[in-house]
């Protein structure tokens, strides 16, 4: 009796290792997998290539000078809560920025008549203009597009669903305006960012 008990678990030890479609096993007992369900169970998921300028979570392409990206409404916020962007952006970061606006936020400002103030702002000399391959005038997708391909930008927005799109992608630094002064997050500790 006790040789029978010993019989049995050693085969259902061997049958934990046989898989269930290995062609030893008899048919009716058989598992038989359709080609379909070997491919999606072979099929890999792609990661997504992660930037070299990344080291765990901090990027090391950020440092002085800093290069920020402005979006409309930024603009718009820090003209009604009379802010100097350029002032508040050193008081921000405690270093030299260069502010950029691209060809898709000067459209954005220039086909609304109350931003008038925004633009003159953003057509300062001191604001670097980047030039927009791409079509339409959306300017959150061409953001979004820009930082993803250069990780070297910090983007200065009030907008939440834009900064919920760019919090997806890692090392980029999101400025607002909070208690009218600007504020930053996701910024490494080293450079002295205002905790909020």
């Amino acid at each position: 009796m006790a040789k029978r008990l010993k019989s049995n678990a050693r085969k259902s030890a061997v049958n934990k290792l046989v898989k269930k479609t290995d062609n030893r096993i008899k048919e009716e007992n058989r598992v038989i997998r359709t080609p379909k369900e070997d491919e999606q169970a072979l099929k890999l998921v792609h990661a997504p290539k992660i930037s070299s300028a990344m080291f765990m979570r901090y990027n090391t392409q950020l440092g002085p000078p800093f290069h920020v990206l402005i979006d409309t409404n930024f603009v718009n916020f820090a003209v009604k809560n009379r802010i100097d962007m350029f002032q508040g952006f050193m008081d921000c970061l405690f270093a030299k920025t260069i502010p950029y606006a691209t060809d898709c936020v000067m459209a954005e400002l220039e086909k609304v008549r109350k931003f008038k103030i925004a633009l003159k702002v953003l057509k300062d000399p001191r604001v670097k203009r980047l030039a927009c391959e791409h079509k339409g005038t959306y300017a959150d997708d061409c953001l979004v597009q820009r930082v993803t391909q250069h990780k070297c930008y910090i983007v200065a927005t009030c907008d939440r669903d834009l900064k919920r799109r760019i919090r997806k992608i890692p090392g980029v630094p999101i400025m607002y305006i909070v208690n009218h002064r600007f504020s930053i997050e996701r910024m490494p500790d080293a450079y002295g960012a205002p905790m909020t």
